[in-house]
């Protein structure tokens, strides 16, 4: 389970259909409806904000309108879009732990969408993100391969 605090724009066809199931199974996870995934490090900052089911129906929202920017067809009803929206702070460092982390995947499953986001000079946040100072956060699971 991978819940990007990139901006959905910046992925792939495949990896906004994944981000979009992922999220939906880490709704249902936080909605107590599933036993699997309970304590997976990817939910901690759902967890950590005083309604994790509002924040990941805006983290939802985001992926969905990126998805219809695309044509592509998510089921809406699937999510809860008349929750507030609200802010989820992200360091610097995960930011940049992302990106590198996306553009190694691109590099070999869309080296063409790769080439474009070298480009990219400044990282958007997802939508819901407000970007902060800091290290990677503390939940990521960083493999020896990809530390900064």
């Amino acid at each position: 389970m991978r819940l990007w605090s990139l901006h959905p724009e910046y992925l792939d066809a495949k990896g906004l259909v994944a981000l979009w199931r992922e999220g939906l199974l880490a709704k249902a996870v936080l909605e107590g409806k599933t036993r699997g995934y309970v304590h997976h490090p990817q939910l901690t900052r759902f967890r950590f904000q005083p309604d994790p089911i509002q924040a990941i129906n805006v983290y939802l929202r985001a992926v969905f309108e990126e998805g219809e920017r695309r044509k592509y067809r998510f089921n809406p009803s699937k999510i809860d879009f008349s929750v507030q929206p609200i802010s989820i702070f992200v360091t610097t460092g995960q930011l940049e732990y992302e990106w590198k982390h996306l553009l190694e995947k691109l590099k070999i499953r869309d080296p063409r969408r790769y080439c474009e986001l070298l480009e990219i000079a400044v990282i958007k946040p997802h939508p819901m993100m407000e970007v902060i100072p800091g290290d990677v956060e503390p939940w990521e699971i960083v493999k020896k391969s990809e530390q900064l």
